[in-house]
C-alpha cells in the first residue's frame, strides 16, 4: 500500500506558513524551502515531534533555509523560527466540547433504584414464632452508589433455652447477660427509617420476626436476596442459593456462618462487587406473586431446577414467587397459590 502524501506535498504547507508570517507591504520575497530538503527525514522527524497547542494553533520551527530572492525585488532573509505563527487558513483543529451531563433514565417498566439498603438477619430459636423467638438481630446500612457500609449493628435478646444452639451457637444463658437493649432497639428503628428497602437472604422467614415482642416493626419493603434477586449465570449459582454459595461465588471469604451480623456482612461485600447492582435491584423489585407447580411427580426436578420450594409458601406443593415474564418463560404449567395475601412482593411487614 503506498505511503500517503507527505504533509509538505499537500498544497506546499511550510511555505504558506512562512510566507503568512511576512509583515504586510514589505515587499520581502517569500522564503521557500526546495522540496529535496522539507522531503528529508530529518524534516519529517523534526515536524512529527511538534505538539498542537489546544487552541488550535500549529508551532513549529522552519529547518535551516536557503534564502532566494525573487525576481525584480530585493532579497530578504527569512527569519529562523516562527514560534508565533498565525493559525493556518483551512487547517483550524476542532476545539473539544464537554456535552452536559444528564441522569440516566429509569428504564421504562421498571422501579426506580434504591440509594440505601438495611441488609438484616435474625437468629431464633425455633422455625416460626409460635414454636420459638428471636435472639439475634444483625443489620448493615449499605449505600447503593457508593459501594459502602454506613453503619452495621448486632445485639442479643433474652432466651430461656436455646434449642438451636448447635446451628447458631448462642448459649442461652449468654443471651441474659445485661447490655443497652433499648438503645440497640432504637438504633435499629433509626436504621431502618433511613433506608429505602430492606433485604434478607430468606425474607420471608426474617420479616416474621418483627412487629413481635421487643422487635419494631420495619415499615419498609422488603426484598429477598435469596428468591428476588437473579443473580448473573456467570456466577454458576442455584436459582436459590445460600449465604455461603452465593459469597463464595464473589470471592467472598466464608469464616463463620449462621450469626446475624456475618451473613448481612457477607451479602453487603456481594453487593459490593456487583457492577450490574443497580439493574439486578430494580428487576428484584418487580412486582410478584406466589405460584405452584403443576407437574407430575416424576417430573419434580423441573420444579426444583427453576428455584421452587417444597413445602414452603404452599404446603405439599413446590412454589415460587414470579413476576409474569418470569411464569410466561416456565416449560411447566403454574397456578396462583391459594391464599397468597402478598401479590406485590416485595412489601412492607
Amino acid at each position: 500500500m503506498p505511503e500517503p502524501a507527505s504533509l509538505w506535498e499537500q498544497g506546499d504547507f511550510l511555505g504558506v506558513v512562512l510566507s503568512s508570517a511576512a509583515p504586510a507591504g514589505s515587499g520581502a520575497a517569500q522564503a521557500k524551502t526546495p522540496k529535496s530538503k522539507r522531503d528529508s527525514p530529518a524534516t519529517r522527524k523534526a515536524v512529527a515531534s511538534r505538539e498542537i497547542p489546544a487552541n488550535g494553533a500549529l508551532a513549529c520551527e522552519a529547518p535551516a533555509q536557503e534564502t532566494m530572492a525573487s525576481e525584480g525585488s530585493a532579497s530578504s532573509e527569512a527569519p529562523a523560527s516562527t514560534d508565533a505563527l498565525p493559525e493556518p487558513p483551512g487547517l483550524s483543529l476542532p476545539q473539544t466540547i464537554s456535552l452536559p451531563s444528564f441522569p440516566s433514565p429509569t428504564p421504562r417498566g421498571l422501579p426506580p433504584c434504591p440509594e440505601r439498603l438495611l441488609i438484616v438477619d435474625t437468629e431464633t430459636t425455633g422455625l416460626t414464632p409460635a414454636k420459638g423467638r428471636c435472639i439475634e438481630v444483625g443489620a448493615v446500612l449499605f449505600h447503593v452508589p457508593s459501594r459502602a457500609v454506613l453503619s452495621q449493628l448486632s445485639f442479643l435478646l433474652p432466651c430461656s433455652s436455646n434449642p438451636a444452639e448447635r446451628v447458631n451457637g448462642i448459649a442461652a444463658a449468654v443471651t441474659r447477660l445485661e447490655q443497652p437493649r433499648d438503645q440497640f432497639l432504637a438504633c435499629l428503628a433509626a436504621m431502618a427509617a433511613a433506608a429505602d428497602v430492606l433485604v434478607a437472604h430468606n425474607a420471608a422467614f426474617d420479616r416474621q420476626w418483627f412487629g413481635r415482642e421487643e422487635l419494631p416493626p420495619l415499615q419498609r419493603p422488603w426484598l429477598c436476596s435469596m428468591e428476588d434477586i437473579r443473580w448473573p449465570a456467570e456466577r454458576h449459582l442455584r436459582a436459590t442459593p445460600s449465604v455461603r454459595d452465593l459469597a463464595l461465588a464473589y470471592g467472598v471469604p466464608v469464616w463463620a456462618t449462621h450469626r446475624a451480623l456475618t451473613d448481612c456482612i457477607y451479602i453487603a461485600q456481594v453487593f459490593e462487587r456487583e457492577a450490574q447492582l443497580e439493574a439486578l435491584l430494580q428487576q428484584a423489585l418487580l412486582p410478584r406473586k406466589l405460584y405452584r407447580a403443576r407437574l407430575p411427580y416424576d417430573q419434580r426436578h423441573l420444579a426444583k431446577e427453576a428455584g421452587f420450594r417444597w413445602n414452603e409458601g404452599v404446603q405439599g406443593a413446590w412454589s415460587k414467587r414470579l413476576t409474569e415474564a418470569e411464569r410466561g418463560l416456565l416449560p411447566f404449567e403454574v397456578l396462583p397459590a391459594e391464599g397468597d395475601q402478598s401479590p406485590n412482593w416485595p412489601q412492607s411487614a
